[in-house]
């Protein structure tokens, strides 16, 4: 593993090491990613064992303009509005593949995420590479967001640190968002992630299967991770028996570094988890079963607020005025999960007080 700056010099480097297979670490107007040439299927394969992700999971590509995407998607108007519009810049567009790259980049159903990117580095190398190059963050599956080198090497396993072949250093990056990922392939946009783009006056998403709600828990934290031991976080979840809150609350623990598995509280009522990475306590509660709100006070809820931890209420519309009672004291980000007409499909929507 080498560590290069970004300079002309490293820039040469940096496309010999793509052109033989390797791994790259590196910068974007987001977080640190990590790139691979995505037509070559040993490097695609080193690739996801360094990220530790499930198979299944699709990668994004990068290019450098609307007319190269095409030579991999299928790009429809909707599409090509949104590249009009938005691109270069931190917006992941989903469309149509065309399935020339190697297998595990595109979805299991055919379609694949572009991203033209808006740093310069980025933007000359996918050109002068010549190949669409993957677009992932370089954490390992769950972990830290990358916004510094220590923030990935301090995170990773030393079979992942072998698995590198050259990092790109360009310092601390600004605390941004990652991308705004969005579906096109329907004649709605459908927003599957938010970033510092925003597509909806409301912020949702559609979830299509578990994993997707785990990953939505998951993206939820780190949007407020900032505010860990300052305040308490609480999410307060409300939607139908079996509409995705405890597999939401999985991804939240998921994304803390909690590696025990998380289970419905509704027989319990309170289920407690500590994170393995620095000991942040993670508060399970079904208010199901809750006679009125002054029952949360009998789960410690107080005290919670109090440590500052995280708390995750399901049912919490049926303790909603508790809840709202400590807003000076907590962040709280209610989050609804409603059914969609199709039966796998859950709509996943929030708003933070």
């Amino acid at each position: 593993m080498q560590i290069v700056k970004e300079d002309a010099q490293s820039f040469v480097k940096v496309l010999q090491v793509l052109s033989s297979g390797g791994l790259v670490i590196f910068p974007s107007e987001t977080v640190y990613g990590v790139a691979v040439d995505a037509t070559n299927q040993e490097a695609v394969n080193k690739l996801t064992a360094y990220k530790q992700r499930p198979l299944g999971k699709p990668y994004s590509i990068m290019v450098d303009s609307e007319e190269t995407a095409e030579k991999y998607v299928e790009l429809n108007k909707t599409a090509k509005g949104i590249y009009k519009n938005f691109l270069p810049g931190p917006v992941t567009v989903i469309s149509k593949g065309k399935h020339v790259v190697a297998k595990g980049v595109e979805s299991e159903t055919g379609t694949l995420g572009i991203r033209i990117p808006k740093y310069n580095f980025l933007l000359k190398l996918t050109k002068a590479f010549g190949k669409p190059l993957t677009a992932t963050s370089a954490n390992s599956n769950y972990k830290k967001r990358p916004y510094k080198i220590g923030d990935i090497i301090d995170n990773i396993s030393e079979k992942q640190r072998l698995l590198i072949d050259l990092i790109i250093d360009a310092g601390s990056l600004p605390a941004n968002e990652p991308s705004t990922v969005i579906d096109t392939t329907l004649d709605d946009v459908v927003v599957l992630r938010l970033g510092d783009i925003k597509f909806n006056v409301n912020d949702q998403v559609v979830s299509t299967s578990p994993e997707n709600t785990q990953n939505t828990g998951k993206e939820m934290w780190q949007k407020y991770e900032k505010y860990n031991r300052q305040r308490a976080i609480i999410f307060a979840l409300e939607g139908e028996m079996g509409s995705g809150k405890t597999q939401f609350t999985k991804g939240v623990a998921k994304a803390m570094g909690i590696t025990d598995d998380v289970v419905s509280p509704t027989f319990n009522l309170h289920n407690e988890y500590v994170s393995s990475l620095d000991g942040l306590t993670l508060n399970h509660i079904d208010a199901w079963r809750l006679v009125n709100t002054n029952e949360l006070d009998s789960l410690g809820y107080a005290k919670m607020i109090t440590d500052k931890d995280v708390v995750v209420v399901e049912w919490a519309d049926r303790v909603a005025a508790r809840i709202r009672d400590i807003k000076e004291d907590a962040i709280i980000v209610w989050v609804k999960f409603s059914y969609c007409a199709n039966e796998n499909e859950r709509l996943i929507g929030w708003k933070a007080l």
